[in-house]
C-alpha cells in the first residue's frame, strides 16, 4: 500500500507495506533494557479470590497487571511535564503524530571529563542548513545490545546542553534519541539538556517531545522519512511508545 503526500509543498509517495518500528519492547525479563537504577517490568495476572487472569493457570483469560517505569524500562516519548512544576502530560502534550523526520549518525566523542558528548558542533556538521521537524539521532558504536542493554552506573553518552538549544532555536520539535536520556545520568539533578530542549521555565515548548531508548539497526539508512510516534493514552509526563518510519520516494 502506497499513499501521496505533500511535504514542504512537495509530491512525495511514501511505502506503508514497509514499516520500520525503531522502538524497543518491554519485556517482563531479565534482558529489557533498563536505565538509572529502575525495576525491570512486571506483568503479573490479576487475582480477585478464586479467579486468577492465565489461562495457563486455569482462568477463563488472560488478564495482567502491568508495573512499569516508562523512564527507565524502554522505549518512551516524554514532554515538558517531565522536569515542570506544573502537572503536563504527555497526553495533553502530544496531539499530532506524524511528522517528517531526518534520521542521522554520530559518534558522540570524549570530553576532558571523560564523558563521551554529543556537541551542538557535531550536530551542525552533520545536518547543514536542515531543520527538521522530528530529528532522529542514532549513535555509534551501535548494535542490537541497545535492545538489552543494563545503562544504570555506566554514564552513557549525552548531548551536551548548548546542542539542545542550538535544535530548538532550529525549529526541531521532537528529538528521538537511542541513549537512555538527553543529559547525563549524575548530573546532581540540573538536567540542563532537557531544559533547554523545552526552554523551561522561561518560555516552555508544550508541544514538543523526547524520544528515547530507541533502537536504529544499521540497515536503516540516513535520510529523511514519514515518522509516526505511537503513544498510549496516559495522564503522566512519558508514555511507553512505538515510534515508526516509512519510506519516502520521490
Amino acid at each position: 500500500m502506497f499513499a501521496r503526500i505533500e511535504i514542504n509543498k512537495q509530491d512525495r509517495k511514501v511505502d506503508l507495506n514497509k514499516p520500520i518500528d525503531i522502538s524497543i519492547p518491554l519485556r517482563a525479563t531479565a534482558d529489557n533494557p533498563n536505565a538509572f537504577g529502575l525495576g525491570r517490568p512486571r506483568f503479573e495476572p490479576f487475582r480477585a479470590g478464586d479467579f486468577v487472569g492465565s489461562v495457563q493457570r486455569g482462568g477463563p483469560v488472560n488478564c495482567e497487571d502491568l508495573f512499569i517505569n516508562a523512564h527507565g524500562n524502554g522505549t518512551h516519548t516524554e514532554c515538558v511535564g517531565h522536569i515542570a512544576r506544573e502537572r503536563i502530560t504527555i497526553n495533553q502534550s502530544l496531539k499530532q503524530f506524524v511528522f517528517l523526520a531526518l534520521l542521522i549518525t554520530v559518534t558522540p566523542q570524549e570530553n576532558s571529563q571523560g564523558d563521551k558528548v554529543i556537541t551542538a558542533d557535531m550536530l551542525n556538521e552533520v545536518l547543514g542548513a536542515a531543520a527538521p521537524p522530528a530529528l532522529i539521532v542514532r549513535t555509534l558504536p551501535n548494535d542490537d545490545s541497545k535492545c538489552s542493554r543494563q545503562w544504570s552506573g555506566n554514564n552513557p553518552p549525552y548531548f551536551a546542553a548548548a546542542a539542545l538549544g542550538m535544535l530548538r532555536e532550529r525549529g526541531v520539535e521532537h528529538l528521538l534519541t537511542d541513549l537512555p536520556s538527553v543529559d547525563r545520568e549524575q548530573d546532581e539533578g540540573a538536567l540542563a539538556g532537557h531544559h533547554a530542549w523545552w526552554n523551561y521555565p522561561a518560555d516552555p515548548r508544550m508541544s514538543s517531545t523526547i524520544t528515547e531508548m530507541i533502537y536504529v539497526a544499521d540497515g536503516v539508512a540516513d535520510g529523511e522519512y514519514l515518522l509516526n510516534i505511537q503513544i498510549a493514552a496516559l495522564e503522566t509526563d512519558a508514555s511507553p511508545s512505538k515510534p515508526v518510519l516509512y519510506a519516502l520516494i520521490d
